[in-house]
């Protein structure tokens, strides 16, 4: 503890309180793996470190003893205990009793870390992992709970009863014994999952080679076997016709009915629900018709469809037969809930300490079930002699339940390597006549060891879905890894789960680098899932319309099964919101990073920005590839962040200090993709190590306008290089970039060129100071090329607006700087103006400009319009044929709309909807218009059949 520690402001009150709470659901600016972040706000307790604080550490340690075994920085067992008698800050102290919270319901985690925030004294941040992000976030609160009371007792607050609550919490969120083996051994293969709802639903692998599982069912388990195996009348006639062991059996629905079936079948019977699992409503050894009116009404009960079975009671032990892909994969045991006596203790009693059992819980939250005391146990009680108060001899099994089912209480005997052959055969051949990928084989027999058929024994049940948990923790024996067959049967040895992911990031041109990727590798016939500003694109269909540069969108995009090839946009917010969407990306593309969205979320730096856009090079494997900027020295940096191979892009020319950079790598290797100058125009050339690869000429790609368009240029090297370590062939890497436009139906607001009466307009999202700068020097190189054919001095009109949300200097600066490309300015404002007041933001515009003016810049006038579509217009008047328009705009579909007004000419996507995907040439309302039309013209007969009627 430093010696440089805040004056208390006051006595020490519990104050500590949550200021905002985040996940993290992937790697992210504080940790590679997901993780729950806390700010939190000291208050008075800044001034108090826990040895301050008069027996904190060790009423702490009474509470919470597992804290002992935490190392924290000091790396060996008991560091964190020697931090707090040191004296440590409790904001660092509720980030380790978050953690060891959900040590104690079983989550293994241990990294974490609390950093102050910058200029914030008392407020820090606190990380720290997670497993189950709702159990993550009550530890936390809890945690804080926790450090209050300690420093000041809470009224009310039973500590005992808090902690047993967030358990039943955290067991009621965590997945079952089943679906948990399961995910274990794909986690180990490296299979990724995704939880899609809050029970057992769980997503295995990505895109097109995603599989399903509900507890053990399977996206291979056949609906109809599933349905035959719930029919157990059903089960046993055709288990029956295949010669199949099994007992006699009649349905019935009546409890005379099972009476009558009860004498045909032959006492003792059973009686069971047609359509029941878990073992409810069995009931067994029925030997009278009073017995078997009395168990009918029960068994009924548990009837979804009120049918009841009876069958013939076959005597011996109950054995389940695990079959996985028509292969036993292990057997158990079943023996039913039970207590042994000691001589000393009543049934009840006995009941109590089994079920104090710390591997008993409720229902299947823990490896073994509860014994429920209820009106059947007491009757079953007593028909051994005794009553609950009794105590039974030592060493007399006193059974509680009949059945062996581990939901209501029983034990389970590992036998797996006990069965006879010829029952293995008889479990496999009934697992593959029903249909199911995953049985469970429900066997009564004297002894699994010997042959059903010589010995007696039946087949009483199939179930689809068997639970795991009696193989892998049985009682007794040796567990079986019984989830590594279900994994192969859904990924054999040596197929794929994953689908290949490239990240795109940076300040400017992700979102086209993004598209143009995307189009490459539609070439190569890959059903290409896309993230973007613009929503999220599935085989170049826009399926979704909105800021999808998120992780809620990634993960949309790799839960489609259409998609073999992911490209995401990956924007500054999401990372800072929720980290990535996934655990890693194959390919990170960083265009450059340069100053926008400053002052928001803590990020106040260029440097801070470069470090969040950086995650997404963390973020790459081994194996995988960065595809980085190097005329940009802060993407240039990033290289030391990245764990694959670097593939380097840039625009300068041989000879220059960035490709004497990249020349240096490529003798090691490395590859590159640069420009080559030639009499003849500029080439794009892929490089590896020595070797040197032609691509395409610049000017002859569409994108570039004749190779003015900068900005697409770089943005069709970093797509080149991303493509280039997909594997991609050279001549697909060549032809997607010939055949890439920035027409509106391939690049909707990235540079459109349309036609407005002889007036040369340009519609683009620029919206900050560096994109203005690159748009810029294209209308600069643009009206070069186009003066020197035409006599007519073309003049260039800008519509220029900013985002409410940025900071004034930045909002000045993007005016200065669209100030010296543009004779005439025309300022709007965006439709949501961030909380400024109208007029703010395109004032601070006319300011940047006014001065960039008195410097001399191109600029000769003003004009504020606030109104995007008043803008728009006035832009437009202000030209004569042959000037140049650009309009960087807000809702381009709005805009393109009232272009197309002026022309009388349809104008691609000027029919878009701003809220709904859909096609851009096509008016919702004159479909339906259509539609009803051609409805009107139906037979009168067909439409009195299909519309509603009154009353």
């Amino acid at each position: 503890m430093t010696s440089d520690r805040p004056t208390p402001t006051g006595p020490a009150a519990p104050e500590l309180r949550i200021v905002e709470q985040r996940v993290y659901r992937g790697p992210n600016v504080w940790s590679y793996e997901p993780a729950v972040h806390l700010v939190v706000d000291l208050g008075v307790l800044e001034g108090y470190p826990t040895d301050a604080l008069p027996g904190f550490t060790e009423r702490l340690l009474q509470i919470l003893p597992g804290l002992e075994g935490h190392t924290c920085s000091r790396g060996h067992r008991g560091g964190f205990v020697e931090r707090l008698v040191e004296g440590t800050w409790l904001g660092h102290v509720a980030e380790h009793v978050a953690l060891q919270l959900q040590q104690e319901v079983g989550h293994d985690l241990r990294r974490g870390k609390t950093r102050g925030v910058r200029g914030r004294p008392g407020v820090y941040n606190v990380i720290y992992a997670y497993t189950d992000e709702r159990v993550a976030l009550a530890a936390g609160e809890l945690a804080v709970r926790l450090v209050n009371h300690l420093v000041q007792p809470e009224e009310g607050f039973d500590v005992d009863a808090a902690l047993e609550e967030f358990q039943l919490r955290a067991q009621r969120s965590s997945f079952g014994p089943s679906t948990a083996a399961i995910i274990e051994e794909a986690v180990s293969r490296d299979i990724p999952f995704t939880r899609l709802n809050e029970h057992s639903l769980v997503q295995l692998g990505q895109g097109v080679h995603a599989q399903r599982i509900r507890a053990t069912m399977t996206s291979r388990t056949s609906a109809l076997a599933v349905d035959i195996a719930g029919d157990k009348n059903l089960t046993a006639r055709i288990l029956g016709s295949a010669g199949l062991p099994v007992p006699k059996a009649e349905t019935v629905r009546s409890a005379d009915g099972a009476v009558s079936a009860a004498r045909r079948v032959g006492f003792p019977v059973v009686l069971k629900p047609l359509d029941g699992n878990h073992g409810r409503g069995v009931c067994l050894d029925l030997r009278s018709d009073e017995q078997v009116r009395e168990a009918f009404g029960i068994a009924e009960a548990q009837s979804r469809r009120g049918i009841v079975q009876v069958e013939s009671f076959i005597t011996g032990k109950d054995y389940r037969c695990l079959i996985i892909g028509g292969r036993m994969a292990a057997i158990a045991e079943r023996v039913p809930a039970h207590v042994i006596g000691d001589g000393e203790h009543s049934v009840r009693e006995l009941v109590d300490l089994t079920n104090a059992d710390p591997r008993r819980g409720v229902g299947h939250e823990k490896v073994l079930t509860r014994i429920t005391v209820d009106d059947a146990a007491i009757e079953l009680v007593r028909e051994q002699g005794f009553e609950l108060d009794d105590v039974p001899p030592r060493d007399t099994m006193v059974k509680l339940v009949m059945t062996g089912n581990m939901s209501t209480g029983g034990i389970s005997v590992d036998r797996t390597f006990d069965a006879h052959p010829d029952n293995v055969e008889i479990a496999e051949e009934a697992a593959q006549l029903i249909g199911l990928d995953v049985a469970g084989i429900d066997f009564i027999c004297p002894d699994i060891t010997v042959p059903v058929r010589e010995t007696g024994g039946a087949i009483c049940e199939v179930n689809a879905a068997p639970g795991f948990r009696m193989h892998t923790h049985p009682t007794v024996g040796e567990p079986q890894f019984i989830a590594k067959p279900v994994v192969d049967l859904l990924f054999p040895p040596g197929s794929p789960s994953r689908v290949p992911i490239v990240a795109v990031t940076g300040t400017n041109g992700k979102t086209t680098t993004s598209r143009m990727l995307a189009h490459i590798m539609k070439g190569l016939g890959r059903k290409v899932g896309m993230t973007s500003t613009d929503g999220i694109v599935i085989d170049e269909r826009l399926v979704i319309k909105a800021d999808a540069s998120g992780p809620r969108s990634a993960k949309m995009v790799l839960q489609n099964p259409r998609v073999d090839l992911a490209v995401m946009e990956v924007a500054r917010g999401g990372i800072l919101r929720e980290g990535l969407g996934y655990d890693r990306n194959d390919v990170a593309v960083v265009t450059n990073v340069q100053p926008d969205h400053l002052g928001m979320r803590g990020i106040d730096t260029v440097e801070q920005l470069a470090r969040v856009k950086s995650v997404v090079v963390e973020a790459v494997p081994r194996d995988g590839y960065a595809v980085l900027n190097a005329d940009d020295p802060l993407v240039r940096e990033m290289r030391r962040r990245c764990s694959g191979t670097v593939v380097w892009f840039s625009l300068e020319p041989p000879g220059s200090e960035t490709r004497e950079f990249i020349e240096e790598r490529l003798r090691r290797g490395a590859r590159a993709v640069v420009l080559d100058p030639t009499d003849r125009g500029e080439m794009i050339v892929l490089r590896q190590g020595r070797r040197a690869m032609p691509l395409a000429w610049t000017h002859l790609l569409p994108s570039t306008f004749g190779g003015a368009a900068r900005m697409n240029v770089a943005n069709a090297l970093a797509a080149a290089g991303a493509a280039f370590a997909l594997d991609a062939p050279l001549h697909d890497i060549r032809q997607g970039l010939r055949t890439f436009n920035t027409s509106y139906y391939q690049s909707p607001g990235r540079l459109n060129r349309l036609d407005v009466n002889n007036i040369e307009v340009f519609v683009d999202y620029c919206h900050n100071p560096p994109g203005m700068e690159r748009l810029g020097e294209f209308v600069e190189g643009y009206v070069k090329h186009k003066q020197g054919s035409t006599t007519h001095r073309i003049s260039r009109i800008g519509m220029v607006g900013a985002a409410g949300d940025r900071r004034d200097e930045d909002i000045r600066e993007l005016g200065y700087v669209a100030a010296k490309f543009f004779d005439v300015l025309v300022l709007r404002e965006d439709d949501n103006l961030r909380r400024r007041p109208p007029g703010e933001a395109a004032g601070l515009l006319d300011e940047g400009a006014q001065k960039a003016m008195a410097e001399g810049a191109r600029c000769r006038t003003t004009e504020i319009v606030l109104d995007e579509p008043t803008a728009t217009r006035h832009a437009i008047v202000r030209a004569n044929a042959g000037d140049l328009v650009v309009l960087c705009v807000d809702k381009h579909a709005r805009v393109l709309s009232q272009l197309e007004g002026y022309t009388h000419q349809a104008a691609a996507g000027s029919r878009a909807d701003e809220e709904q995907a859909g096609d851009p040439d096509l008016d919702a309302s004159d479909l339906v218009l259509h539609d009803v039309q051609a409805t009107s013209m139906d037979d009168p007969e067909v439409r009195a059949a299909v519309e509603p009627r009154d009353g």
